[in-house]
């Protein structure tokens, strides 16, 4: 009996239909490799910042016991505010009584090392816990530079010694300094703080988002829904795509110009740093906005206006709810680039050395990436890891960010 071979399934046939199978399974594979790969470089630098940025969230400490019922300090309940509390410390002698009873702990060679600001830290941990001032107690207080980069390995070599003699008497160790999250910046790595330049981060991000979010939106319903088709219309498009691809630096300069012309005395607010980042900001959110109106099917509107809706009732109840996951997206990815972003700030001055917290809009402030810019141009070693732990913190504040956007987007999702 012969084979009976059909003649669309000849030999060549079954060569082609191999081959084209063996290019899916390729091309399948070349697609699982990129993710891999994707994968893998995200977490060779996620762990890499973790490993490097642990460090930062710690403090090399002294340990300094004092007994504070001899110091005879005390705090008056009438005294609210904490900067109060710490000068009615100063004017009782908290200083003195910290050099007495940290000669005695540490010896004058230890005391030598400890941080000029450590009464400060001491007075900080006593208005946290009062009861402090009524027994004996052991403060761990910040140690010098030099004596932390000694302890860490590095730094002056007459020092080491001393470093291993505290270390071995349980009077020298690092420690977890949640003071980071709360202090701000510093020239001195065991004194430095992340909280200035989140602050300055988060009100920025605030003015960007008030303003780029409703004009870039509004911008784009009118070019999707109600601009004529005509060759200013086709010049204005031209221009948003292109806005979206200028480097940076060129709105810094913008801002530079127009509002730092306008406002001289807000050089560093927040406030300007917004008004320049949301000029970034908004070409994208445009032309996501517009592409996630253009999805929207047209029977969507076809059938509104068919039951009595108005244009405006057509727009705002049926499409842009529709198309608001779409828009959410592009936003999410318009503020994350806006929160990374360097180079604009710079030009308007947000560099600058700010070791108060912003207290509003107006106020000199910095933000978190030319924070770590700056220290990572420092050649002190504590300040290496203080930058990796400012990464670690805008990684944190990115995703805090992008989750409550996705989570919005997610509860005002309408399908069709």
């Amino acid at each position: 009996m012969s084979e009976h071979v059909a003649p669309t399934r000849t030999s060549a046939y079954e060569a082609r239909l191999r081959q084209r199978y063996a290019a899916e399974k390729r091309f399948k594979l070349l697609g699982l490799s990129a993710v891999i790969f994707s994968v893998a470089v995200l977490l060779v630098l996620l762990v890499t910042m973790t490993l490097n940025g642990i460090g930062g969230f710690q403090r090399t400490e002294l340990a300094v016991k004092v007994d504070f019922r001899q110091a005879a300090l005390s705090l008056d309940p009438n005294i609210k505010a904490g900067p109060q509390k710490i000068r009615a410390l100063e004017t009782q002698g908290l200083p003195a009584v910290i050099e007495f009873y940290g000669n005695r702990s540490l010896g004058a060679e230890g005391y030598a090392e400890l941080n000029s600001d450590a009464w400060r830290n001491a007075a900080s941990q006593i208005i946290a816990d009062p009861s402090l001032l009524d027994k004996e107690a052991v403060l761990w207080l910040p140690a010098s530079d030099d004596l932390a980069n000694a302890y860490g390995g590095d730094g002056h070599l007459d020092l080491k010694p001393l470093a291993r003699q505290l270390a071995d008497q349980g009077k020298l160790e690092d420690r977890l300094d949640l003071g980071f999250l709360a202090r701000s910046d510093a020239t001195d790595p065991q004194q430095v703080g992340i909280w200035g330049a989140l602050k300055g981060s988060i009100l920025t991000m605030i003015v960007t988002l008030l303003l780029a979010f409703p004009v870039g939106v509004l911008s784009a319903l009118y070019l999707e829904e109600y601009a004529p088709k005509n060759r200013w219309t086709d010049v204005i498009e031209v221009s948003i795509n292109n806005l979206a691809a200028v480097p940076s630096i060129i709105f810094g300069l913008l801002g530079l110009a127009v509002f730092l012309g306008l406002f001289p005395n807000m050089r560093s607010a927040p406030l300007i740093g917004g008004l320049t980042l949301a000029l970034m900001t908004m070409p994208v959110i445009v032309i996501a906005g517009r592409n996630a109106i253009k999805a929207v099917p047209p029977s969507i509107r076809d059938g509104a206006l068919a039951i009595g809706a108005s244009p405006v009732q057509v727009v705002f109840h049926h499409v842009l709810p529709l198309a608001l996951p779409g828009i959410l997206t592009g936003t999410i990815i318009g503020m994350a680039r806006a929160l990374g972003e360097t180079a604009p700030l710079l030009m308007i001055g947000m560099r600058a050395f700010v070791a108060t917290p912003p207290d509003g809009f107006t106020d000199p402030a910095t933000v978190l990436p030319v924070q770590i810019f700056l220290w990572s141009d420092e050649i002190d070693r504590g300040f290496v890891e203080r930058t990796s732990a400012a990464i670690i913190v805008l990684l944190l504040f990115l995703l805090v960010m992008n989750g409550l956007a996705i989570y919005l987007r997610n509860r005002f999702e309408k399908k069709w």
